[in-house]
């Protein structure tokens, strides 16, 4: 793998190792001199890490000052090495590649937090620290701040009380909105409250979901979803104890278009695979099993995005289309699933897969029930299909766009012309 060679110059033992590690360190000489927190890595922490390592966030440490960051230093450069950190499990090396919320550190970044660490985690200059980034606090909306305004309606969920320790809990309220006209959605997002991210697997709303790694969605122009004058909001949301008693409640805040807006296509969502996964699902102790599910598409389709989900002993997840002459493409495979982040990868425009009326969407689901999976709670037990965490399933979320034929091969004519202007430059 691409992350596994470049740090491999990192992993020293022995005599070897410290010849590497000497010529790299005096290469770094050569460059300028030492890697430093404030010049090199502090910027490298605002862009990647700080959203989700500051206080009032869901990570468990502070991330945004050098005095905070340098007893980790070690922890962050196993993590970040391994590619745990920040949480992006998307294959680099297989399928499409370009997404808007690519959170995942370059080649580049890991081998500076790398160096860093190696050489002891200056500090350096202080005079060369960025200006520290004001983040909005965590009662304010991210869809918000990206779309410069507050959200058109938000619809709260009636509380829940978890208490300290216990089963998992599935709270699944219906509430009005009290809309009074048809109006059309252009960004969702669904938050618990600040204490309430510390109970919360996933909250899901008729509109959005929120789980670790994903709060909402802003649709791409000329896209939306319909939310008819009187609809109800119907919640599914997982809790789970942590040792505290905790009372929390969802709230969806939703972002309309002007009134006199009509989108031209309708975003949908689908589940995929899941009805398939009920009927066959079943793991056999001290194994690791492959699933697949088979999806056919009746009208061309753009894909928007692709989440995967599975639970503690899920591995990895792959989604390949099948076309209606037999050709087959990889589309993303996410090679390193981990249920505690529950990322949505939105493909970037330029790029989000283009499907023909007739192909057939396959997904194929690893999951490991052995003793080398560290999540395992108990590899002698046979598994199937179940809701709580320590049961399993498979599926996947995926937004998407049907068109019509018509402006499918539109599509098609713009993305093979573009193809075209590039092979050229």
């Amino acid at each position: 793998m691409r992350q596994t060679t470049s740090v491999s110059r990192y992993r020293y033992s022995g005599s070897l190792g410290l010849v590497v590690f000497l010529a790299f360190v005096s290469s770094a000489f050569a460059q300028g001199g030492d890697v430093t927190f404030a010049r090199d890595v502090a910027p490298i922490f605002q862009q990647k890490c700080e959203a989700c390592h500051r206080s009032g966030q869901m990570a468990p440490m502070s991330l945004t000052t050098y005095q905070e960051v340098r007893p980790w230093a070690r922890a962050i450069r196993e993590k970040v090495v391994a590619g745990d950190m920040p949480p992006w499990h998307m294959s680099r090396t297989i399928g499409i590649q370009k997404f808007v919320n690519d959170i995942s550190l370059t080649t580049d970044q890991i081998q500076t937090i790398a160096r860093w660490v190696d050489i002891g985690a200056p500090l350096g200059n202080p005079e060369d620290l960025p200006p520290a980034k004001v983040w909005p606090s965590g009662e304010r909306w991210r869809m918000g701040d990206l779309l410069g305004r507050e959200p058109d309606l938000i619809v709260k969920s009636t509380p829940w009380t978890q208490p300290a320790t216990g089963q998992d809990q599935w709270w699944q309220p219906v509430v009005d909105s009290g809309t009074t006209e048809d109006r059309w959605i252009k960004a969702v997002e669904v938050r618990p409250t600040i204490d309430g991210r510390r109970i919360v697997h996933h909250g899901n709303s008729a509109l959005a979901e929120f789980a670790v790694g994903k709060s909402g969605e802003i649709y791409p122009d000329d896209t939306g979803r319909l939310f008819e004058a009187g609809e109800k909001v119907n919640f599914d949301i997982h809790y789970h104890s942590v040792g505290e008693e905790i009372t929390d409640y969802l709230s969806v805040g939703v972002w309309f278009y002007p009134k006199d807006v009509v989108p031209k296509y309708v975003v949908r969502h689908s589940v995929m695979g899941v009805f398939q996964a009920m009927d066959t699902f079943d793991l056999p102790p001290h194994t690791v099993t492959k699933h697949h599910a088979f999806i056919p598409l009746e009208k061309p389709t753009r894909m928007l995005s692709y989440q995967p989900h599975m639970h503690v002993r899920g591995k990895s997840m792959s989604i390949e289309a099948i076309y209606p002459n037999g050709q087959v493409e990889m589309l993303s495979h996410v090679e390193n699933f981990n249920f505690n982040w529950h990322v949505n990868y939105v493909y970037a425009d330029d790029v989000s897969p283009l499907l023909p009326a007739g192909t057939m969407i396959k997904l194929t689901a690893w999951h490991d029930n052995t003793s080398a999976n560290r999540a395992n709670p108990d590899p002698t037990q046979w598994v199937g299909w179940g809701q709580r965490s320590y049961d399993d399933m498979y599926h996947a979320h995926v937004r998407y766009i049907e068109l019509a034929e018509e402006d499918y091969e539109e599509l098609v004519r713009e993305r093979q012309r573009a193809a075209a202007a590039g092979d050229s430059d």
